[in-house]
């Protein structure tokens, strides 16, 4: 997602939470709404190494059955 997207989207759930009648529903558009304006703040996630995390992969002397 870009830039202008989340900003858009922001805008848009913003508007949305306003007219909301529910307390809890305009609560819950405006957290989503800080969401996207968060993510379009951040910066962009570093690659994992997957590796790591492969579990096909055994530890060093582990034995196989």
């Amino acid at each position: 997602m870009d830039d202008d997207f989340r900003k858009q989207h922001a805008k848009l759930v913003r508007d949305l939470a306003d007219q909301a009648a529910d307390p809890f529903i305009k609560r819950r558009l405006q957290d989503l709404a800080s969401r996207y304006e968060i993510n379009r703040r951040t910066t962009p996630v570093t690659p994992l190494d997957l590796e790591i995390a492969n579990p096909a992969r055994k530890p060093d002397g582990a034995s196989e059955r």
